[in-house]
């Protein structure tokens, strides 16, 4: 038999991944990316010498890449090389006022414990439920597909589930092994990568302290965007065919089954399609409304990860006090979070991040030169004008060179932002958000959207607003959850003849 057909619409991590499992198995794949190159969220670009990825900087959960790749007998050192930072990060609180987040676990509990006395053993017993809940969660409950309860109904792993503080948050997790300050903003930092504040995340997500602990910050050299092309070459391998510049317009639907994925110039016939595309835009642009899950009062109702004001910029010299990730929490996390989450507005003091690769990584920047890219969270669905991300270049970059101790702005030669304007046109993003849906208890696993859609029986969905969540890991995993559905649904349907991207 001619094997089934498969389109997978966009090409970021998801789409990379679905399409490379699919194709892995025997499938005929094409994917088509709107964009002219693959990577979405996570492209990169080059300008006057510098080369800027776009969005993620942070290379978390090593384990979860080289399983991706390992399932199709290859590693990451076939595409790319790491190097595991130390110090992981720095943590900006104030003038003179910086802490340097050690790779090593005995350093930092040392370093913990001339904070807080008794604080070291308190890490080790909190790392230890942490370690349980990162081998459970991650190797077992996000590789769950989230479309029935009896997926949980498996009594050992019930058990492991109440082990893992799912109910509990985690704002009142933390507070029962830490009391100082910095301490507890540290270790609530990598809540900030599931879009949700500590005081409306499960437990469950200590599991990210394991990560940034214990399996450490790790940095690819030339770039993130380098996983992307390990990813496409893997994908060429099996076999994917890449149709670049070709936005969907429309799936159309006969008799219950997505039958053509429609773009600008051509119709592509399909046994089954995976839309790694922003859900909301494929449910509510691309399908009719008779063929929508998801109404448009339910998706307002949903609690969005934020969105980002970035800025790449090169500099013409070297720069001090900087690691290559630099958080800058000088500023109250409760009034920039309540301005995200409760009262969405542009923020009165935000805290912000800034990663400077060309420490690590001399390819990224002209010598003699740094890279720097600024990001600041910031509301969904917020006004985006030119004159507003001027207006927090200059608030962010005082600070920074406060902060910093040295002019920054002078030595500025390029200079690009990036906001809720640029992912709406770029991706589609629902509201203009950056990182997806927001890991609350009320939007994980059964909860979330789900990953097939309730009125189309041969479209599936993947990518960040479906399971398991936002983040480049789950994002791996996510397309891989769905390639196993669609390889118990549809293994044997029916061929159908293949059309070329012009």
């Amino acid at each position: 038999m001619t094997p089934p057909k498969v389109i997978v619409i966009g090409a970021g991590f998801s789409g990379l991944s679905a399409a490379t499992t699919l194709a892995g198995q025997g499938y005929a794949v094409t994917l088509l990316e709107k964009n002219s190159s693959p990577g979405g969220r996570a492209r990169s670009f080059s300008a006057q010498g510098f080369t800027f990825d776009m969005g993620p900087s942070w290379y978390w959960m090593p384990d979860v890449f080289e399983a991706y790749f390992n399932r199709f007998g290859r590693s990451t050192v076939d595409y790319y090389q790491l190097k595991r930072l130390d110090p992981s990060y720095a943590v900006v609180f104030g003038q003179d006022d910086i802490m340097q987040v050690p790779a090593s676990v005995a350093e930092l509990k040392a370093l913990f414990e001339s904070l807080e006395a008794g604080s070291a053993r308190q890490l080790d017993k909190f790392l230890e439920q942490a370690a349980y809940k990162y081998e459970v969660g991650i190797n077992q409950l996000v590789y769950k597909p989230g479309r029935s309860v009896k997926e949980f109904l498996d009594l050992r792993l019930l058990r492991d589930v109440l082990r893992m503080d799912v109910f509990q948050s985690f704002h009142k997790h933390i507070r029962r092994f830490f009391r100082h300050e910095k301490i507890i903003k540290l270790m609530e930092f990598p809540i900030l990568f599931l879009g949700a504040t500590p005081e409306n995340t499960p437990a469950l997500y200590s599991l990210m302290n394991y990560a940034d602990i214990g399996l450490g910050t790790w940095y690819p050299m030339g770039g993130m965007y380098k996983i992307v092309e390990g990813m496409v070459q893997l994908a060429e391998e099996k076999g994917v065919r890449f149709c670049y510049d070709q936005e969907v317009q429309q799936i159309e639907v006969q008799q219950g089954m997505a039958r053509k994925v429609r773009t600008a110039t051509a119709a592509f016939e399909a046994d089954v399609v995976v839309a790694s595309a922003d859900y909301h835009h494929v449910e509510t642009e691309l399908l009719p409304e008779t063929c929508q899950s998801y109404t448009g009062t339910y998706w307002e109702k949903r609690t969005m990860a934020p969105s980002s004001l970035l800025f790449y910029l090169g500099v013409s010299k070297r720069l001090q006090n900087l690691q290559h990730h630099n958080l800058f929490f000088d500023e109250d996390f409760g009034l920039h979070a309540h301005q995200i989450y409760t009262t969405p507005a542009w923020p009165t003091k935000p805290l912000f991040y800034v990663s400077a690769p060309s420490l690590t990584d001399p390819s990224v920047a002209p010598p003699g030169c740094e890279n720097l890219f600024v990001l600041i969270p910031v509301a969904p669905g917020l006004q985006d004008t030119e004159q507003v991300r001027e207006k927090y270049y200059h608030l962010v970059m005082d600070r920074l060179e406060r902060l910093t101790g040295q002019e920054i702005r002078s030595a500025v030669v390029y200079k690009r932002s990036y906001a809720h304007n640029d992912f709406i046109s770029d991706y589609h993003a629902f509201k203009g958000n950056a990182y997806g849906l927001a890991n609350t208890l009320r939007q994980t696993a059964l909860l979330k959207p789900s990953l097939k859609s309730r009125k189309v029986s041969n479209l599936y969905y993947a990518g960040q607003l479906t399971v398991p969540g936002p983040g480049v890991p789950p994002s791996l995993i996510s397309g891989q959850v769905v390639a196993a559905e669609v390889a118990k649904e549809y293994a044997a349907a029916p061929a159908v003849t293949e059309v070329s991207c012009t």
